[in-house]
């Protein structure tokens, strides 16, 4: 006996994934995704491959430079809170940051968005978002995945990944070999905690006795949740124009999880040590609030938190203020921090404290 294709036979919606919702995301996406185009691409969506066109993008002799990366805990505050529209430029700015500091133009992005049950209006929210950063790093969103995965997610809760590709002409791969002692180090603002520390950040947020819509104690005219998912800054645009205006540039450092500690090192020759004086550095306001309210030390805070810088430029020091110049006038916000020196007892050497007010 044939079975029945009635009213009992099950579908995918039945087990949990829309298909139709999918469509209509791709749909409402289109737009976004389309006012991300640049040279090379065309934006389009909905192949099974993203296209790019390097000798469209004017580039003579280039190597790849590919990154890949989440937005972490900061995604349950997104949630929580119902705020969705700035992750996805978090998203972005975590890739194509690392990009940057090998000297590499952002090209292209692709995102990974995994649900249990797709919310239309909140992934739209994170598309929009994604599409904001793209268009601040001047990268293509040039496609990506949706996954609706019944059973993996509790309901309302989301993930996120981002892949990003770009490009450097071969003889203007960062780190430079010259990097020496004498080099100056110049440090440009964050915009915050940008998108490293979150499990620390939500802890300190619990221990406080504080909820997201409560008024920031460290900001004035918003709630702790609205404070909290500043976006990371994107810092592509004013270094691109810096490397093009001189030859001063001769490392980049992108500050994230492990702070000044961790990520300056990679950049560093063997035989050199990073000195930096703390007291250069402007600590945002929710940084001292942190380091209070949670206890914690400034050696913590220095391995977790940007503390407020995002990222270091290694500069030659007759043309370090040039450097910052350019860096100025392309709304940056720069500080001397320090040198470029013969290898001490450690990496990084740090002289004097953090403003944290603890």
């Amino acid at each position: 006996m044939s079975e029945s294709s009635g009213s009992n036979g099950l579908t995918y919606a039945d087990a949990g994934v829309d298909i139709d919702a999918g469509n209509e995301l791709v749909n409402r996406i289109k737009p976004l995704v389309k006012a991300t185009s640049r040279p090379g691409a065309d934006s389009d969506i909905g192949g099974f491959g993203g296209l790019f066109d390097l000798k469209g993008a004017g580039f003579e002799d280039p190597v790849l430079v590919a990154a890949n990366d989440g937005v972490g805990t900061k995604l349950k505050i997104a949630i929580e809170t119902g705020q969705h529209r700035t992750v996805g430029i978090d998203l972005v700015a975590m890739c194509v940051n690392d990009l940057v500091v090998q000297g590499a133009e952002p090209l292209f992005f692709l995102d990974y968005f995994a649900t249990g049950a797709l919310d239309l209006t909140t992934a739209t929210d994170v598309v929009a978002g994604i599409a904001d950063g793209c268009k601040l790093a001047g990268a293509a969103l040039i496609g990506g995945e949706t996954a609706e995965m019944p059973g993996m997610y509790v309901e309302g809760d989301y993930d996120l990944a981002g892949f990003s590709v770009g490009a450097v002409e071969r003889g203007a791969i960062l780190p430079r070999k010259d990097l020496a002692a004498g080099d100056v180090l110049l440090g440009l603002a964050s915009s915050g905690v940008h998108s490293n520390g979150y499990s620390m950040v939500r802890k300190i947020v619990d221990l406080s006795g504080l909820t997201w819509s409560d008024a920031a104690p460290f900001t004035e005219g918003k709630t702790i949740g609205e404070a909290l998912m500043e976006p990371t800054r994107i810092y592509v645009k004013p270094l691109l124009a810096a490397l093009k205006a001189g030859s001063g540039i001769k490392a980049l450092a992108h500050i994230t999880g492990g702070g000044l500690p961790e990520n300056l090192p990679r950049v560093l020759p063997d035989a050199t040590s990073a000195r930096i004086d703390l007291t250069q550095i402007a600590v945002p306001d929710v940084f001292g609030w942190l380091a209070r309210t949670g206890g914690v030390a400034e050696k913590e805070m220095l391995r977790t938190f940007n503390c407020g810088i995002g990222m270091v430029i290694v500069a030659a020091a007759d043309e370090a203020e040039n450097v910052a110049r350019v860096l100025t006038e392309q709304g940056e916000t720069v500080s001397r921090i320090g040198q470029i020196e013969a290898a001490g007892d450690a990496p990084v050497l740090f002289d004097g404290s953090l403003g944290l007010g603890t």
